[in-house]
């Protein structure tokens, strides 16, 4: 069965095509994904699937929706945090070592808890002042950062380039993303070999460190939510779609840079 055709509003080949798909197929279909790629890229394959044969059934292409009702893969228990946070240690060694053109685009990460993508592909245009004021890509949120003392330092300190993104590769051009993840991983896994950060460590753990970094001041769930630009399910917001964060974060990198400046300042004991 060619699916291309479905999506394009074709009749399927035969009446029966699309027919030969049921729920064990489709869990099939799930579960070799996930052998192959991970349990969310399976979990991502049934969910597509799913979407596929609820816009055919609109149109009269299948009865029935194979994919309705199947369970995504859970996590097992037991298993290491995903994207657990960074420990103070880690994230001095690791900007220590990083080189001069990688240092802006994790700083952005670990100071003002922009996720990896949002990072790279910053517009220079979206930092003005000493602040950035930006949405984040996967839920279209407003964030506004008002930039603390370490990422103000990593602005100044970074290489001149003319990108049209804040941060630029080594060729002055803008970050891809699978080039980034290319230039992190040897670093990643040579500091691992020397045991100077624990395994585990992702990019995105780093929203996960400021996020905790919040918590342990004493900041509420909404505002941790407004600094990092995440949606909830509650059905009456604090704040007005909009509303003006700026006094609200200011105050909130107020806190941080003085966090920030005393965990530098303790002796960490290394991980583990």
């Amino acid at each position: 069965m060619d699916l291309r055709r479905v999506s394009r509003g074709e009749k399927p080949i035969g009446d029966t095509a699309l027919l030969r798909f049921d729920k064990p197929l489709i869990v099939r279909i799930r579960d070799k994904a996930a052998s192959k790629h991970g349990r969310r890229q399976g979990n991502y394959v049934k969910a597509v699937l799913s979407l596929l044969f609820a816009w055919g059934m609109e149109r009269g292409f299948v009865p029935t929706n194979p994919a309705s009702g199947i369970k995504t893969i859970r996590r097992k228990k037991g298993l290491p945090e995903a994207n657990r946070p960074w420990s103070d240690e880690e994230r001095h060694v690791v900007l220590d070592r990083l080189p001069a053109h990688m240092k802006l685009p994790v700083g952005l990460m670990m100071f003002a808890g922009l996720g990896p993508k949002d990072a790279l592909k910053l517009p220079r245009s979206f930092f003005k002042d000493g602040e950035i004021a930006t949405r984040r890509s996967k839920t279209g949120e407003p964030v506004y950062w008002p930039c603390p003392a370490p990422l103000v330092e990593l602005i100044r300190d970074a290489p001149v380039h003319n990108a049209i993104t804040l941060c630029a590769n080594s060729y002055d051009r803008p970050w891809t993303e699978s080039g980034f993840n290319a230039s992190w991983r040897p670093i990643k896994l040579k500091l691992e070999r020397e045991g100077a950060i624990g395994s585990g460590l992702t990019l995105y753990g780093l929203r996960h460190t400021v996020a905790v970094i919040m918590r342990e001041l004493g900041f509420d769930e909404r505002t941790i939510a407004d600094a990092l630009g995440q949606k909830t399910i509650e059905m009456a917001r604090h704040y007005a779609k909009g509303a003006d964060l700026k006094p609200k974060m200011r105050g909130v990198v107020k806190s941080l840079d003085a966090a920030w400046n005393e965990r530098k300042t303790k002796t960490v004991k290394p991980p583990e």
